[in-house]
């Protein structure tokens, strides 16, 4: 009779990174999520249900860059479970690997807004960054369950070369979004405006996680104005009334996205996450 080891217990802080480990675990993991796709992954509330999925968990895969920083060290603290904790084989940070952008050249104060002093955690969108999170849990995995090492590597492989295969279907549309002028909700988009072309040329947040004032918007709009901007990127969670408003008024066409697997039902995992904000975007110039 063959013995079956139990499948790794992966935990993500947000629904892509579970999808992701999916694609490299295949069916030597599970993977449960404590954040939802339709949230903002800045504010999850710390239930304490949330504490027992820690309690059970392998590995814990988290965006980093302090994205979590207000819900889950007390989460993981109150797990009790030694192999999750910081500095632990059960604990990745999967920005670890990820060039980052949006690093602050000045000292940071809270004055500055929701500012992350080590910088922009919303990394996850772009194929290149979603390759080296893939290989970063890929090589975990390993570390984790070194038995099965063979189709860890073999799983990656597939990712990257399916990853390879969208590229080239999605290059048309890639190349219709070069140089468009946006202005975004929250500064979130950073990596995805590097991969796309996309010029970036204002927010609806006078500075990361502050609300806006009248004066700013007028400000917002007269800039998109006179820039021609085309869009008006925010997420699905963020306040659509102040951003359908600014982009009425400013001539140009307001998009909400998602940015995180499950944030509609149609969105099950990384590909169609991408795929459905690349059509979005690239129709609507």
């Amino acid at each position: 009779m063959v013995a079956f080891l139990a499948a790794l217990h992966v935990v993500s802080s947000i629904p892509t990174l579970g999808s992701l480990a999916k694609e490299v675990g295949g069916n030597h993991v599970e993977v449960e999520s404590l954040g939802k796709g339709y949230q903002d992954p800045h504010f999850v509330e710390p239930k304490p249900n949330l504490m027992l999925v820690l309690n059970r968990a392998d590995l814990l895969l988290h965006v980093g860059l302090e994205l979590e920083i207000g819900w889950l060290p007390p989460l993981v603290l109150g797990s009790r479970n030694p192999k999750i904790q910081p500095g632990e084989l059960g604990n990745l940070d999967c920005s670890r690997a990820i060039p980052v952008l949006d690093i602050p050249t000045t000292k940071v104060d809270r004055s500055m807004g929701d500012i992350h002093p080590q910088g922009n955690p919303h990394y996850w969108l772009p194929p290149g960054n979603a390759k080296i999170i893939a290989r970063e849990i890929a090589q975990r995995l390993e570390q984790l369950d070194p038995e099965n090492r063979a189709d860890y590597e073999k799983n990656l492989a597939a990712f990257n070369a399916r990853v390879d295969a969208k590229l080239k279907q999605w290059a048309p549309m890639v190349a219709r979004m070069n140089g468009t002028k946006v202005a975004t909700y929250h500064k979130s988009w950073t990596y995805m405006s590097q991969w796309l072309g996309l010029e970036e040329i204002g927010y609806v947040e006078p500075k990361p996680g502050i609300p806006p004032d009248p004066q700013h918007l007028a400000r917002l709009i007269a800039v998109m104005k006179q820039d021609r901007a085309q869009l008006l990127l925010v997420e699905d969670f963020y306040n659509k009334s102040v951003a359908s408003l600014v982009a009425q008024k400013a001539g140009a066409k307001m998009l909400d996205h998602p940015t995180d697997v499950g944030a509609t039902p149609q969105v099950k995992d990384w590909f169609t996450l991408v795929e459905t904000v690349l059509k979005a975007l690239s129709s609507s110039v």
